[in-house]
């Protein structure tokens, strides 16, 4: 595609992708390559964001010889700036030298110990070497300084999970939803949590987020299956009253309609796996609704 592009289109993408914060690394590697770098003093001022833009790209695509090209122009004309450094610590990441990587972000957090985006690298090399703890911790201090990162709640509550700290992670949920209590995937993130830990106050936490989950969003079908499995679960419970256990069974009788009945919409000639699916569905839904 890019050796069809013109010098212009190829300026017009890459400027959408940073105002886009769109990330396609293979082609704006190849639209450097292809198009740009020849005629690179076309650009003008851009020619300094773009550059930031293909290194970081370059990153990605394993360039190194893209990448050290862009950090070396960079620092020739800011030969002070921190972005520059944080780029040069990225490179390290990408070459496996955490150790230098790790002097490069301390370096810039000496002179701005407030530079959130070097204290969430420091994190992401903890990571990259398997110290997940570590990691947690140095999170967990980074958000005592910035505690609306929501993108750094949900990067802990990961952490948490991959350590099977189910309490922990469900208190990073319970921030994130108080942040953003429209995203039904942060409801079905929680709710999945609730489930998997297990007993009835934990299943029926479950099954209220399933539901909100699905009440933001009704093609949720995942929220829609967790609803349906939460339900079930209660209505069979021999520590739930009988009242609540039908209950809980017209729950899950709704639920199983409406999955059935969103496989029914989607099926098509290539979507024969489903079949069985929806074939297991009916029968599922026969069985609730017989006394």
């Amino acid at each position: 595609m890019a050796q069809r592009v013109s010098f212009d289109e190829a300026r017009t993408i890459l400027k959408k992708f940073r105002d886009e914060q769109t990330r396609d690394s293979d082609l704006v590697v190849s639209l450097w390559d292809n198009v740009l770098a020849n005629s690179y003093h076309k650009l003008g001022d851009d020619l300094w964001l773009v550059y930031e833009q293909v290194c970081t790209a370059a990153l990605d695509c394993q360039r190194f010889d893209l990448a050290e090209l862009c950090i070396s122009s960079l620092d020739h004309k800011f030969p002070k700036s921190i972005r520059v450094r944080r780029l040069l610590g990225m490179m390290y990441e990408a070459r496996g030298e955490y150790t230098k990587a790790e002097e490069e972000y301390k370096n810039i957090l000496e002179k701005d110990e407030t530079n959130m985006y070097a204290r969430k690298r420091q994190v992401a090399i903890l990571k990259a070497q398997n110290k997940i703890p570590e990691a947690i911790s140095k999170l967990n201090d980074y958000l005592k300084s910035f505690m609306t990162d929501y993108e750094a709640w949900n990067e802990l509550c990961d952490l948490y999970l991959s350590q099977h700290d189910y309490n922990n992670a469900a208190f990073c949920l319970e921030e994130l939803i108080m942040s953003n209590p429209h995203n039904h995937l942060f409801h079905q993130k929680y709710a999945e949590i609730r489930y998997t830990q297990g007993g009835n106050e934990n299943m029926d936490l479950a099954r209220s987020y399933f539901a909100q989950a699905v009440k933001l969003n009704p093609n949720n079908l995942r929220a829609l299956i967790g609803l349906f499995l939460a339900a079930l679960n209660l209505s069979g419970s021999s520590s739930v009253m009988a009242k609540d256990k039908k209950l809980n069974l017209k729950y899950a009788t709704w639920a199983a309609e409406q999955i059935q009945i969103r496989y029914e919409n989607q099926q098509s000639e290539e979507q024969l796996s489903e079949t069985k699916v929806l074939t297991c569905m009916k029968k599922l839904v026969e069985s609730l609704q017989t006394p």
